[in-house]
């Protein structure tokens, strides 16, 4: 890929911050936007905004198509077999939550099992807590083992007969491990047990095959990967969807309205209540044909070599722990670390006067926090547009900021 020419698709990469260029690595929280995305959010208001489905004039119809059309490119993105299965929600927190309260409320009883890795962010955890608190089942925690990894020995004992329900994350937020959900979900499957991947941090950075991973439910957040905010989609096997009752009431989910009957809209519409975020799943299509055209083999490969070269740069900064697995072939794109001496919150800042950007606090993985023995932890993460000089320009500052504060035992 030529990064300096990828760089001019994405407007704010070309702005100063605190009098020095920017340099963005927060894109485990959120990516920047190429100048693609934003044209096809302000061609839609320019040219055709109608509400979808409901009008027979041109531009009503043009939306509509648009709006459709967006759902097959997330069809063919992750390789769905239907556009039945793809429904579009706020982001990856709503579709994990419509979940929850269809499909789990619906078939959860107590003293049902319901298993969680230690890696979850909270969206793929909370809800789970909650229905098991509601329900009466039980949640069975997969430790990770110290070098990042999911311990797979214990992920196996904890499987039985009893277990409904196995949320895992595609790949840690925290660790950027890459868990092995292909396997998990194989094992899972042989108890009978229904599985969610949260495929938030994913999705923009590896390829993603639902016909290879062969799960029940899979969410994505746009916003994570070059599309806008407020846009998410649940994949679920339509066997799943169509057993499923609406989580949101009103119009559009319905098909027919009487004073003493409701029938609900065919799949996928059922799902989507209410007047669509439309611009959000046209800016998408624009993003996932963004990354299509860079191909995501190339996209991975690209962003292993640059967590390759941070590891091996960010250990040179004295007292420095660096996260998860060492191995950059089971990790993509995230280095989570501490300083000695350095509460992250101070990293962050000073980072930001050299015009840094990097995430630090818990992390929206409070448990995992607490199993590493910490309140938070500094992130940078890394995505297709960043490069190995903004790497050394992290370390540099890094270096400052333990300098800073070199006298703090």
């Amino acid at each position: 890929m030529d990064i300096e020419k990828i760089r001019k698709d994405f407007p704010v990469l070309s702005r100063m911050v605190r009098d020095r260029p920017l340099v963005y690595l927060d894109n485990a929280a959120t990516t920047q936007k190429p100048a693609a995305v934003i044209e096809a959010i302000t061609g839609l208001y320019r040219n055709y905004n109608a509400n979808v489905h409901r009008g027979v004039y041109l531009l009503a119809e043009e939306c509509t198509q648009a709006y459709e059309d967006s759902r097959e490119a997330v069809r063919r993105f992750i390789n769905a077999g239907s556009t039945e299965e793809i429904v579009f929600t706020r982001n990856a927190t709503e579709a994990l939550n419509l979940i929850a309260y269809t499909w789990a409320e619906a078939n959860l009883r107590a003293g049902d099992e319901i298993v969680v890795t230690i890696m979850e962010h909270h969206s793929n955890y909370v809800p789970w807590f909650r229905l098991a608190r509601r329900k009466g089942a039980v949640i069975r925690i997969v430790p990770a083992r110290k070098d990042g990894e999911l311990d797979m020995d214990a992920y196996r004992s904890l499987l039985s007969s009893r277990t409904k329900l196995v949320g895992i994350a595609h790949m840690s937020n925290v660790f950027g491990t890459i868990n092995p959900v292909k396997e998990m979900i194989a094992l899972a499957h042989r108890q009978g047990a229904a599985v969610v991947v949260d495929g938030a941090q994913s999705a923009p950075h590896i390829r993603i095959d639902m016909q290879d991973l062969d799960c029940d439910f899979f969410a994505l957040s746009g916003h994570k990967m070059l599309g806008p905010t407020g846009i998410g989609v649940l994949y679920a096997k339509s066997s799943y969807f169509k057993s499923m009752e609406p989580f949101l009431s009103g119009g559009e989910m319905i098909l027919r309205v009487t004073l003493d009957d409701i029938v609900y809209n065919d799949l996928p519409w059922k799902f989507e209540a209410g007047t669509p975020n439309y611009e959000g799943a046209i800016g998408l299509k624009a993003a996932i044909e963004y990354l299509e055209a860079l191909g995501m083999d190339t996209i991975e490969a690209y962003e292993r070599e640059l967590t390759t070269y941070a590891l091996e740069k960010m250990r040179t900064v004295p007292d420095i722990f660096v996260y998860g697995p060492s191995d950059p072939s089971k990790k993509c794109g995230i280095v989570a670390f501490n300083i000695r001496g350095v509460h992250s919150h101070d990293i962050g800042t000073i980072l930001d006067s050299e015009g840094i950007a990097i995430r630090a606090g818990h992390h929206c993985a409070q448990p995992l926090m607490i199993d590493c023995g910490v309140s938070a932890m500094a992130r940078a993460s890394f995505y297709f547009y960043n490069t190995r000089q903004e790497i050394d320009m992290l370390v540099k500052a890094l270096n400052k900021a333990k300098g800073m504060f070199g006298h703090v035992a």
